[in-house]
């Protein structure tokens, strides 16, 4: 719980905690990429998509996101639309603007 709570009031703390985060073969290579997301940043879910060499794959880099039920392991709150509009976030996109917010005001 420590790190957890540590994990929120610090910026770019990352988490060691040992997961079996389950998921397919492709899921797992979305949430790898997006632990690399660093702290305070955003990507489009196209640059997701390209980075991890699927760019055509936007709408199941999306569904990937979706999937994930870890976000203070797995930031999918980091990725927005290609606008720059926040979008389609499991807990809500007003949380994923707080979250943003948060890891915005770290920065500083």
């Amino acid at each position: 719980m420590r790190q957890v709570v540590a994990a929120i009031n610090t910026r770019d703390m990352l988490l060691s905690l040992p997961l079996d985060i389950q998921g397919t073969a492709f899921q797992q290579q979305v949430w790898q990429a997006l632990c690399a997301i660093p702290c305070g940043e955003t990507v489009s879910y196209q640059q997701l998509a390209a980075t991890i060499g699927k760019p055509t794959a936007v709408r199941a880099v999306a569904s990937a996101c979706g999937a994930n039920k870890l976000a203070m392991v797995i930031p999918c709150h980091r990725v927005v639309r290609r606008d720059g509009a926040l979008s389609g976030y499991r807990w809500g996109v007003r949380r994923k603007a707080q979250l943003l917010k948060r890891e915005a005001q770290k920065e500083e």
